[in-house]
């Protein structure tokens, strides 16, 4: 049996941004899981695992499998789609994936402006990815 509550949880770099991610205003959520989607797409061309427009279209599909309204992440229909692409890659894949995200994180807010009370968990996360 598991010991982690949560999928993501068994990946410390996913976790954290999970977290952070979850913590951001809906607009953000809804900008970083596009971006998301776009990353998880690239990675399965770049490896193959998506040969041709139908794989892509299938990925998203399943991410419109409902399972509730229970978590942070079923509010939106684009946050649920990527982050069930998400759950749907191999642990392999998901764990280049989460670098990526990671980065997207970090660098989508350091360059923002704004106050967030969530700002040392996205310095610990770049610490944790440098």
């Amino acid at each position: 049996m598991s010991q982690y509550r949560r999928w993501y949880d068994s990946d410390p770099i996913l976790s954290r941004s999970m977290r952070i991610l979850e913590k951001s205003d809906d607009q953000d959520q809804i900008k970083m899981s596009i971006n998301l989607i776009k990353i998880i797409i690239e990675h399965n061309i770049e490896s193959k695992s998506f040969a041709s427009i139908e794989d892509i279209m299938s990925a998203v599909s399943s991410g419109i499998i409902e399972k509730g309204n229970a978590r942070w992440y079923d509010m939106d229909n684009t946050v649920r789609t990527a982050i069930h692409m998400l759950e749907n890659c191999s642990t392999e894949d998901r764990a280049d994936i989460a670098k990526k995200m990671a980065l997207m994180i970090v660098d989508k807010f350091n360059e923002d402006e704004d106050e967030i009370d969530f700002m040392d968990e996205v310095e610990e996360l770049g610490e944790y990815l440098y």
